[in-house]
Order: C-alpha cells, then sequence, then structure tokens
C-alpha cells in the first residue's frame, strides 16, 4: 500500500513522523514525505499559531487532489484541540497528540480515537535515521502555561524519555550520523526520578563522539553549574537558542513569562563568558495583546543590546482557551509593522554575528545548486564552493562574506 506522510511544525513532530514511516516500511508498505498519489495520507498537525491549525485543515483538500478516494488519517496538535474540524473535511481516522504509533495498526479503521495526553512518557517512538543529523526526542509535554499558548493543553504535562532509552537509540544510529540534535516540547525539564538530568545525559551523549546540539531551552537552564558543565564536553555545538517572546518586563508578566529582562541577560553573558562565539538565537512575539509603542521599543532595545545572532519573529496569533485570547487583539496593521521593523533588525544583527567569525568547521549536509552547504558548530549556515565530494563530512573553512541567508566559505581542509 502506497502511503504518504505530511508533517506540519516543529521538530518533535517530525520525529514522530519519521518514527511512524519505518514502523509502516516495516511492515511492507511504501512510504513516502512527497506530496504525491496515494491510498492513504497521514497528516501530523501543528496547532501552534491560527495559520498552522488551518493550513493542517486544507492539507486535506491537496490530498484529495491527488486521489479523492484515498484515506486521509489525522494525528497531532491540531486533531488534539479539535478533531471535529477534521472529520468534518472527509478524514477517516483522527487521533490527537498520543497513541501516534497506534496508526500503523488502525488503517483498516474509521472514527474519532482522541484522548488524553498521558502522564508517563510514551516510548515506543524510534526513527530510523537517514540523514546526517539525527533528531532524538528526550522529552515532551509542558508545564509552564504561557498565557498565550496552548501546547501544555493539547501535549499534556511535562514527561522525560528514560536515558537508558534515549542512550540505546543513539547507540544503533548508524556510524555515519555525524550530529545529534536533541529535541522535545521543553528539553529545559528533562529530569530522571524528579531531578534535572539534561547536563547528565549530555555528559553520557558525549562519549559517543559525534556533534551534540540542543533545541530550544529557557534561560532557567542556563546557570553557572550547567555552563561549566557544558564548556567540559567534547562534542558540544555552542548554539543555544533560547525562547525570549518579549524584551518588555511587563509583556513578560502578562505572557506569564517566569523570568525578566535582567535575568534573562545573565544568562546570555554566563554563555558568552564560557563560549565567546556562541550563536544566541531567540524566538520574539510582536502584537501581544496590549503591547504599547513603548513595550514594543523595549523589546527593540533589549535584543540591540543582547546581540543575538538571528532571530525567529512571530506575530501573535490569538489562541482560544488560552488566557490571552480574552484580551482584545492588537490590529493587524500594528503587528505586522512590527515584525518587519525586527525582521530589517534581524538582517543586521546575522551580518554582525557573521563578521565576529573567521574560521568555523561545518557539517555539510547537502549540495545545492554546485554549492555544499551546512551549519557550523554555532549555527551559521555555511554555502562551500568545492570540487571534493564533501557531503557528511566536517569540513574547517574560511568564512568569506554574507551570500543568501548565510555566509559563503571557502573549504580548507576535511576533519
Amino acid at each position: 500500500m502506497k502511503i504518504v506522510i505530511m508533517t506540519l511544525g516543529c521538530k518533535v513532530n517530525k520525529y514522530e513522523s519519521d518514527a511512524l514511516m519505518y514502523n509502516l516500511k516495516l511492515l511492507g508498505h511504501e512510504v513516502s514525505e512527497e506530496f504525491e498519489a496515494a491510498d492513504i495520507y497521514i497528516i501530523n498537525t501543528c496547532a501552534v499559531t491560527s495559520e498552522a491549525e488551518k493550513k493542517s485543515r486544507q492539507m486535506i483538500a491537496r490530498c484529495k487532489k491527488y486521489n479523492d478516494k484515498a484515506k486521509i488519517f489525522i494525528c497531532g496538535c491540531a486533531s488534539q484541540n479539535n478533531a471535529q474540524q477534521f472529520l468534518d473535511k472527509g478524514a477517516q481516522v483522527v487521533i490527537g497528540t498520543s497513541g501516534k504509533m497506534k496508526l500503523v495498526s488502525m488503517l483498516g479503521l474509521s472514527g474519532n480515537y482522541v484522548c488524553e495526553p498521558p502522564l508517563v512518557y510514551e516510548d515506543d517512538m524510534h526513527a530510523q535515521q537517514s540523514r546526517t543529523r539525527a533528531f532524538v526526542k528526550i522529552q515532551d509535554g509542558c508545564n509552564n502555561f504561557c498565557s498565550y499558548c496552548l501546547i501544555p493543553y493539547l501535549r499534556g504535562r511535562s514527561r522525560s524519555r528514560s536515558m537508558f532509552s534515549i542512550i540505546q537509540e543513539v547507540g544503533a544510529l548508524p556510524r555515519d550520523i555525524r550530529e545529534i540534535v536533541l529535541t522535545g516540547i521543553n528539553v529545559t525539564d528533562y529530569k530522571q526520578e524528579g531531578q534535572p538530568a539534561l547536563l547528565t545525559l549530555l555528559t553520557e551523549l558525549d562519549k559517543f563522539g559525534v556533534r551534540l546540539r540542543l533545541s530550544s531551552m529557557e534561560e532557567s537552564l542556563v546557570d553557572e553549574e550547567f555552563v561549566n558543565g557544558l564548556k567540559g564536553l567534547n562534542n558540544f555545538c555552542p548554539h543555544f537558542h533560547l525562547s525570549l517572546q518579549s524584551g518588555s518586563e511587563s509583556v513578560l508578566k502578562r505572557m506569564n513569562r517566569k523570568y525578566t529582562p535582567d535575568e534573562f541577560l545573565n544568562s546570555v553573558e554566563r554563555i558568552r563568558a564560557a563560549f565567546p562565539l556562541a550563536g544566541i538565537t531567540t524566538d520574539v512575539i510582536v502584537g501581544f495583546p496590549g503591547e504599547t509603542d513603548l513595550e514594543f521599543q523595549e523589546t527593540v532595545e533589549f535584543i540591540k543590546k543582547v546581540k543575538f545572532s538571528s532571530l525567529h519573529i512571530f506575530q501573535y496569533s490569538r489562541r482560544e482557551g488560552t488566557v490571552a485570547s480574552r484580551v482584545k487583539d492588537l490590529p493587524p496593521e500594528v503587528k505586522q509593522a512590527r515584525f518587519e521593523f525586527l525582521n530589517a533588525l534581524k538582517g543586521e544583527l546575522e551580518a554582525e554575528f557573521i563578521k565576529m567569525n573567521k574560521y568555523a568547521k561545518v557539517l555539510v549536509e547537502e549540495e545545492e545548486d554546485g554549492l555544499y552547504v551546512g551549519y557550523s558548530e554555532n549555527y551559521i549556515k555555511c554555502y562551500i564552493p568545492s570540487k571534493d565530494f564533501i557531503v557528511n563530512e566536517i569540513v574547517e573553512v574560511k568564512l568569506k562574506k554574507p551570500f543568501k541567508d548565510g555566509v559563503l566559505a571557502k573549504a580548507k581542509k576535511v576533519l
């Protein structure tokens, strides 16, 4: 049977889709991520914004254009939030954020199978990695309950995967995997027996001799002990994606973010004391309900002060059921203007960060338009002209000049 899996949203969804793909292939199915004619479509949905949920619904119509008789299965955050919207569009089977692996044995069924997220980590999803960089899920759920976010309601409370299981998966990865990215809904909250354990996990994984990278984290993780522990690792990539959301203390309070701008800045300074050329990226929400011109300017000034290496900028998206949804939204044109202002600042910050870096070690992941493309340890995207085949090699390069969405680099030697 031909099955196509379509994935929207975060790296956790991507990992879970990869696990579905692997297990369906074991059963003899032909499985693809390409949008093409198929007997069954599985759509792994996202609900982080209203636009993401809308795109999740629209996927059904796109599938039907390829095969109007195909069965359509839905899973993920958008279906956890509202299963009926997908059944009304013609989906045969709808589950939520939990029990995704059950889809493997549900191909002949139909109906709504959404249930409450579990209280313990579901350790039944193991993806087969075929890339140069492997994503490994270590945690699910979130306890933060930010006032704008539905994810704790859809993914459930924070729960961590056992360290033994993670180490087993990493040990079984193909030998040509050169980098591991630890991902989760909130990796900051990774624990074992109720105690913080992320540094312990990284220390164990460091023994495998491949590059280690963390996905998004909270500033609360970045104390002296954690940073000094990272500095002692041999293979840690100094790229820190610290979620800011706003540089205004009053907006952070309304968001129910549990830090001040000063505390965030202290965490950044600890990182830079240990890793002077660390890439420090962040998320920023513009146009949060009630955000004044002054509060937005506080965010702008704080971003300039921190000197992030890059920004991920989002316009506030109202999500029914959150605390923030009870407050009047700002006009779209205000949000758009603030987005454009920060986007211009983003370009300036990226150019400034690139100038600080002269040399880098790059994991080459693919070839694109005659150039090899990969990321430095501190997450600068590098485009490398070379006569040699260097995909899946770690290459020392000299950074030359800004190019496309990164930098043009000259290969010096393969490491």
